[in-house]
């Protein structure tokens, strides 16, 4: 039996980890905490040394053998919990199998393109919120699908080159049309001469609460910006994401 010790993720201290596990006499398991992915490398490196490794999820050890009504917590006496579920458990542990690199990498980016997506949400509400000071419903005025290249959203490009109803509602609806008709060249998007008209007619009925200047201009670009960056991320992480998932099929 030995002493409480410190182990950091080197190769070296799991090597004499290990080194200490294979010393012990007769039957040896490890059971260790579900805790992020900070077990992995200690877990990993046994498994691989082909000692029985079994992680079990925090609640199941924090629910056993719990009959304090003060709940007493040190690493003591976490470790002395943990043996004495082992002991219990002995024949019905679980053995972890590490995951392989494609389904680690799988996991990771599922979790990243969550993140993005809640990111994204925020980020689009704001905009819209920004928007319905100066152009009021600007995100309504296209139905198109993101974009399969970049993942850009139309009504959000448009609001770069158009971030304020003045923008458009002080042309005239032939100077508009040339200015629209060479941001969909420049961008890769269709033109209607009906869209052109809507558009433009739509705007001469809004009203803005604020006022078309510089720093009102730069809020909302800036803005669009940061969603454009965000929409294109997750594009990225999808196109990832679906090269990785045919792999492993």
């Amino acid at each position: 039996m030995a002493e409480p010790f410190d182990v950091s993720h080197t190769e070296s201290d799991l090597n004499k980890l290990v080194q200490l596990i294979k010393s012990l006499s007769g039957e040896t398991k490890v059971v260790m905490e579900y805790t992020g992915a900070y077990y992995e490398p200690i877990a990993n490196a046994l498994h691989n040394q082909g000692i029985f490794v079994s992680v079990v999820n925090p609640l199941l050890i924090d629910d056993y053998g719990t009959n304090r009504v003060r709940k007493v917590k040190t690493d003591k006496k976490d470790s002395l919990k943990i043996a004495s579920f082992a002991i219990d458990k002995w024949l019905d542990l679980r053995e972890y199998i590490p995951a392989n690199d494609i389904r680690k990498t799988l996991k990771i980016l599922n979790r990243q393109y969550v993140q993005y997506n809640k990111i994204l949400v925020m980020q689009k509400n704001n905009l819209i919120s920004l928007l319905d000071s100066c152009f009021p419903n600007a995100n309504t005025l296209f139905t198109s699908p993101r974009r399969e290249s970049d993942g850009h959203e139309k009504w959000v490009d448009f609001v770069l080159k158009f971030p304020h109803i003045h923008s458009i509602s002080k042309l005239s609806l032939s100077a508009f049309k040339v200015k629209y008709q060479s941001w969909c060249r420049k961008n890769n998007y269709n033109y209607s001469d009906k869209k052109v008209a809507d558009i433009h007619s739509y705007c001469k009925t809004q009203i803005s609460v604020l006022p078309m200047t510089d720093s009102v201009i730069k809020i909302i670009t800036e803005a669009a910006v940061m969603l454009n960056s965000t929409l294109e991320t997750l594009c990225t992480s999808s196109c990832a994401f679906t090269m990785l998932g045919s792999c492993r099929l």
